[in-house]
């Protein structure tokens, strides 16, 4: 079996990341005052496993939820989903016990027109998706018009069927930043992963993010700025009419114009304070690199030397 599933993983996109408890808890403290009366759906969750079910479950009183649905996935045949909605057993507590097992005619992907009627159901969707399917995941959820928090890799933020959603402040990034430790099967062999005290194995990335369209306080919490702009410090880019700020720490608190900054200022955008121009995908001009010219070079270049991913900013209101 086991060299079965080790040959099947390397034949698919590797999906088996399942979020610790911990990282959840110190996630979703964040967010109490949006699941009063709420149904919430965990669609790319094994319940039996699932620590957002495990959640969700035991946090059903204190949250104040209306029901919880949480799907299982199997890739070849029919599965079943668990739905929790109050104290059925009568014990004078909400827990996992409360649970009502129903078969489903799909399998559980939560693309099938089963999982589709219950997202139709929900209020938020609260879940770790198939970071592979990531794009088609997010399409699905603004689709159905639906509030969220999901984990997800902050590189995905550069794709270009999710920046504008950050550019048009429909979707941000949550509390929790950097490295989380995912338990993943036996056979996962990467080199991030180890088998740990416990016995399980678990995989350890450093680009990992919550992205959610709850609104939360973090992101109208303002930038402190100290740095006053000089030309000698900042430079502007060949193939655009901007300047490269290399950290988020050293944006220029008195710069008019256009400014790229990485990826990670998504963790401190406030948009009272800023706003997102676009992305070096779509901004980047042409360029001659070693004499070749390249007219959709994807990246901003300073003295023929190409730079990381970068979106553009400027300041809404310059202070002086």
């Amino acid at each position: 079996m086991a060299s079965h599933n080790l040959n099947k993983a390397k034949k698919i996109k590797f999906d088996e990341f399942y979020t610790k408890r911990a990282d959840i808890e110190d996630e979703l403290k964040h967010y109490k005052e949006h699941f009063k009366n709420k149904v919430v759906f965990c669609n790319c969750d094994d319940p039996s496993i699932s620590e957002f079910y495990q959640y969700f479950s035991t946090q059903f009183d204190r949250l104040g939820l209306k029901k919880l649905i949480s799907t299982h996935y199997e890739t070849e045949k029919p599965s079943y989903k668990l739905e929790i909605i109050g104290d059925i057993n009568k014990d004078g507590k909400v827990n996992i016990q409360d649970a009502k097992e129903t078969k489903l005619k799909q399998n559980g992907d939560f693309r099938s027109d089963e999982s589709i009627e219950l997202l139709k159901e929900s209020d938020i969707v609260v879940t770790n998706p198939p970071f592979s399917l990531l794009r088609e995941y997010i399409a699905q959820l603004f689709e159905y018009n639906k509030k969220f928090l999901i984990v997800a890799n902050i590189n995905s933020t550069t794709c270009k069927e999710i920046f504008p959603l950050y550019a048009e402040n429909k979707m941000w990034l949550g509390y929790k930043q950097g490295a989380q430790e995912f338990l993943v099967p036996d056979y996962y062999d990467n080199k991030n992963a180890y088998v740990a005290k416990d016995g399980k194995k678990y995989a350890k990335f450093g680009n990992i993010c919550w992205l959610t369209n709850l609104d939360i306080k973090k992101r109208h919490e303002e930038l402190d700025l100290y740095k006053k702009y000089s030309p000698e410090e900042y430079t502007k880019y060949d193939n655009y009419d901007g300047i490269e700020v290399g950290s988020v720490a050293n944006i220029p608190m008195d710069y008019e114009g256009n400014m790229g900054v990485p990826v990670s200022f998504l963790y401190k955008y406030n948009p009272e304070q800023f706003e997102i121009v676009g992305a070096d995908f779509d901004l980047a001009g042409a360029v001659i690199i070693d004499g070749k010219h390249k007219p959709k070079p994807q990246r901003f270049y300073i003295e023929s030397n190409r730079k990381y991913a970068r979106i553009i900013i400027r300041h809404k209101k310059v202070k002086k």
